[in-house]
Formats: C-alpha cells, structure tokens, sequence
C-alpha cells in the first residue's frame, strides 16, 4: 500500500477538509472513549452520535460533561446541551464544539453502533495476527 502524500501547508490542509466529499467527514468526528469504555469494548475511538453523553476536555466549557444534541457532518462540529452562550438580546445560541476536543463517556447503544463496534473489533484482531 502506498502512502498518500499531503502537504504540509496549513492553508492546503483546511482546503482539503472544506472541499471533501461529506462522506469522508464521518472519519473526522470520531471521538475518544473514556478509560472505562475503552476497556469494556476493546476500541479507543468512535464517531460520535447525537444522544452520547461527552465530556469537553478544551475551551471555555473544559470539564463539563453534556449530551449531544446535533452532529453537524458539513462543518465537522458537535453541538451540546450545555455548551450555550446567552446573546445580547437574551436568546442562548449552542458553541459548535470540534469533536477532538470532547471524550465519550456514555454510549448511546442501538444495534446499529453494536455491529459497528464488532465490526472494528474484528479488523483489530486481524491486524494484531
């Protein structure tokens, strides 16, 4: 297998983020598992999905943990219940949160992301065979 190559310019790297296909996007949001679940399940990063409850690990809402109510695959950010800012006018508008800045700390289980997680357990043992 061959090596892609890629730039090392910052301004290449975001035009490479912005301009590719929303597919791809999905490999962009995964997130950390905690300690324990990366134990329990045997992977240390997931995609994240609405209804998990993270934890933010950066910025001004750093260790607060919060449930995720909307993931925005375009924009690569997640938007949480408890990262809310008050406007001028008193309207509170959610903080786009980057998911490299979050770790899951409970999973939203359905069979869906269990087939998924058996799924990346399998290709794990493989490559440690």
């Amino acid at each position: 297998m061959v090596k892609k190559i890629s730039s090392k310019s910052p301004r290449k790297q975001r035009n490479k983020v912005q301009n590719s296909p929303l597919h791809t996007h999905k490999n962009m949001l995964k997130c950390k598992l905690d300690e324990f679940l990366q134990e329990e399940h045997g992977i240390k990063t997931l995609v994240v999905k609405k209804g998990d409850l993270v934890k933010i690990m950066r910025g001004q809402f750093r260790d607060t943990e919060a449930k995720v109510t909307r993931v925005d695959y375009k924009d690569i950010r997640v938007y949480l219940d408890s990262a809310v800012v008050t406007k001028a006018d008193g309207k509170e508008a959610p903080v786009p949160v980057h998911p490299s800045n979050l770790m899951i700390v409970k999973l939203e289980l359905d069979d869906e992301r269990k087939k998924i997680i058996e799924r990346k357990l399998l290709t794990v043992a493989e490559s440690e065979e």
